[in-house]
């Protein structure tokens, strides 16, 4: 995130992680809000799938739930609940990911290039540097390089939820960054879906689906509304896509692109927004946790632990999140900001980026995802992919909960610079310092304030020289008289 120039010349310098506007600010604490929620619940069906799945009693119990087929076989849908939470619930997720980037390319801090420029290049080289990472391990230690894509992805609503545990109150900009950067993250993860991990399509249910999404589209520039309309016709789409041989959440993000996000007169919210409100709760709070519920399953046992640094792509994996989405992220904001000549803000120092960096490691939702398309031949190896992403991502998470307690302090400071509202007319003093009406309602507040103390004080003096003249030796008489 990049301020604007400053008004006193073209050749002011820009600010990385600067403030935010106000109704991005308002925006992003919106939906940080959700997250954070969501993330939590996420963590707690993480916990729950360990949990169920390493206690030998449950062990059974938990497979036979996964494996347990449902959905119209005729259709081509007769599937395990695993592959429904995979493919149909994480449609949700990349709905609301659809919807989010699309916002921000028109609506958002996206829509600058100078200001998308961080976000993105920040983004790529936090997918590129672990990519390597896993290359070069897997490759010296004689592996598959089938898993080159899992330690790519970030966990948005994880990472806010570690936030959430240690209470860290980082400042709105660092908070964007993150969101923003996870969004652009989100996207070329389905790309890579798209392109890498598919392997079979039948034209025929592809068709069916471009023509499926084409209605979708015509219905929306129409102006047609109703979910009656929408949800049937997007469950249509989906079912397509699926049996295309595109992988289902496609489908999904593809849908959400489609959203207008920008207000016309006598709208307070674009119809993205308001379905982005409806459906985001949906999705952090139901789809993504389910998910995680039957995918976080993974042996814990000793041996199974120790594999993951004994095997070249699972020791890939845990480094690529851990060593490759720090250097890559702070190594791309470094850059851009070294070659457009653009400050840090001057409340944050590059030891902030960095620790957002290590937090972005938190890889959990599409790197599970990823690992088990990568490696679906290989239940054995899938299970321990998955083992490594879990590992991975909650070395991330210490390493990052260590940094950032380290500046707590600060940036509880500066959270409250930012939510700071004297005159309680809603917004934030910080968004009002260039409005001549917040000065003078600031100065009626503080002469009303002056004009209370000066009351108390002349009542306190008062009633402090009636007591002196009631106590004996006080002011009076007696105090003429020789002792």
């Amino acid at each position: 995130m990049t301020a604007p120039r400053s008004r006193s010349g073209p050749t002011a310098a820009r600010k990385v992680l600067g403030r935010l506007s106000l109704p991005e600010r308002n925006f992003v604490a919106d939906a940080l809000r959700t997250e954070t929620v969501g993330g939590v619940i996420l963590l707690v069906a993480a916990v729950a799938a360990l949990v169920w799945s390493n206690i030998p009693a449950l062990h059974a119990s938990y497979e036979s739930a996964g494996q347990f087929h449902v959905g119209p076989g005729a259709l081509g849908l007769h599937l395990p609940v695993e592959h429904w939470a995979a493919d149909g619930l994480l449609a949700v997720f990349f709905f609301v990911a659809g919807i989010e980037l699309k916002r921000e390319l028109v609506a958002g801090d996206l829509k600058d290039p100078r200001a998308a420029a961080l976000p993105v290049i920040a983004a790529l080289c936090g997918m590129v540097a672990p990519a390597i990472v896993y290359t070069v391990t897997s490759l010296a230690g004689g592996g598959s390089l089938g898993g080159w894509a899992v330690p790519t992805a970030t966990d948005i609503a994880f990472a806010l939820a570690v936030l959430a545990v240690i209470g860290t109150s980082l400042p709105s900009a660092l908070r964007a960054f993150l969101l923003t950067l996870a969004v652009v993250d989100d996207l070329l993860a389905i790309l890579i879906i798209a392109v890498f991990f598919t392997d079979r399509l039948n034209f025929a249910a592809l068709g069916g689906a471009l023509a499926g999404l084409l209605v979708f589209w015509l219905l929306l520039r129409k102006g047609v509304r109703g979910w009656y309309v929408y949800v049937p016709l997007g469950l249509v789409i989906w079912g397509l896509m699926y049996n295309s041989g595109v992988h289902a959440t496609i489908a999904g993000v593809a849908m959400g692109l489609m959203l207008r996000c920008t207000t016309r007169e006598g709208e307070e919210r674009s119809p993205g927004e308001r379905i982005e409100h409806v459906v985001r709760p949906l999705s952090a709070g139901l789809a993504v946790p389910l998910f995680a519920l039957f995918s976080a399953g993974v042996s814990l046992s000793g041996g199974a632990l120790a594999d993951v640094f004994g095997r070249p792509e699972t020791l890939g994996v845990v480094l690529g999140l851990v060593l490759g989405k720090t250097i890559g992220i702070f190594g791309g904001t470094w850059l851009t900001a070294r070659f457009t000549r653009a400050s840090l803000s001057d409340d944050l120092a590059w030891a902030d980026v960095f620790a957002m960096a290590t937090l972005a490691g938190i890889g959990f939702t599409v790197s599970l995802l990823i690992g088990e398309l990568a490696f679906d031949g290989d239940p054995t190896l899938t299970d321990e992919v998955k083992a490594a992403v879990l590992v991975g991502s909650l070395v991330a998470a210490a390493l990052a909960t260590v940094l950032l307690k380290l500046r707590n302090a600060h940036y509880r400071r500066l959270y409250e610079a930012e939510e700071r509202d004297e005159d309680q007319d809603g917004i934030p003093d910080v968004y009002e310092e260039d409005d001549p009406a917040h000065h003078l309602r600031m100065a009626d507040i503080l002469e009303h304030k002056a004009a209370e103390h000066r009351r108390i004080a002349e009542e306190k003096a008062a009633e402090r020289a009636r007591r002196l003249a009631e106590v004996p030796g006080g002011a009076g008489e007696e105090n003429d008289s020789p002792a």
